[in-house]
């Protein structure tokens, strides 16, 4: 009794894969910022009284805007 055993490693790499690293960085990295000015520009049109509302003072809208786009 024979039998033959075939496992696919999900560890190797394709040429494809690996090149397209540097793309995809890019495009995460683009679409964060995205994120960052879109949530800058709308914090950013509220008035003060809608930021109290909110919990936020208008000094904390950019951290706010970087935890929104790039977490902690």
């Amino acid at each position: 009794m024979a039998y033959l055993n075939t496992t696919a490693r999900a560890d190797v790499l394709s040429f494809r894969d690996i090149a397209m690293r540097p793309l995809r960085s890019l495009q995460l990295m683009a679409q964060r910022r995205r994120v960052y000015g879109q949530t800058l520009a709308e914090l950013g049109a509220l008035s003060d009284r809608d930021l109290a509302d909110l919990g936020l003072h208008r000094s904390m809208i950019s951290a706010v805007a970087k935890d929104a786009a790039y977490g902690k």
